[in-house]
């Protein structure tokens, strides 16, 4: 079993998710997604398939971008947003990874559609320092 760092989990998990989600590279994102892949997402089909297919499906528009990334021995937590996936709204993402032998080998996720300044009972935006406009 490989052993990897945090902060190199944390720099996998940013290439991951630029070459799917942003290049939508699948030969470079199946070199960073296991095999036996879980997904915990109940709004992604199980396994590696499941989540490329669904990007697969989704607009040419779609882009990711992340705010904060935490890590703790295989675990990665990275606090971003998804635009242009289709939707009314932005979606603002808290996803967890586990990593395995230096790919990612579990998923889950806790998504909410971004909400407006007129929304935000607490005044604040939830991405950045900006409402979206």
């Amino acid at each position: 079993m490989t052993r990897t760092t945090p902060e190199q989990n944390k720099t996998l998990v940013l290439g991951a998710f630029d070459a799917l989600f942003n290049k939508r590279d699948y030969g470079a994102a199946t070199r960073f997604w296991s095999d036996s892949y879980i997904q915990h997402s109940a709004h992604i089909e199980p396994g590696r398939d499941g989540l490329f297919n669904l990007i697969r499906n989704t607009p040419a528009t779609l882009r990711y971008e992340h705010q904060l990334i935490v890590a703790e021995g295989d675990y990665v937590i990275v606090h971003g947003r998804f635009t242009g996936h289709g939707g009314p709204v932005a979606w603002i993402a808290a996803d967890v990874v586990r990593i395995e032998n230096g790919r990612l080998a579990e998923h889950w996720d806790v998504l909410q559609d971004e909400a407006t300044e007129a929304e935000s009972k607490s005044g604040r935006a939830m991405f950045g320092d900006r409402f979206p406009a």
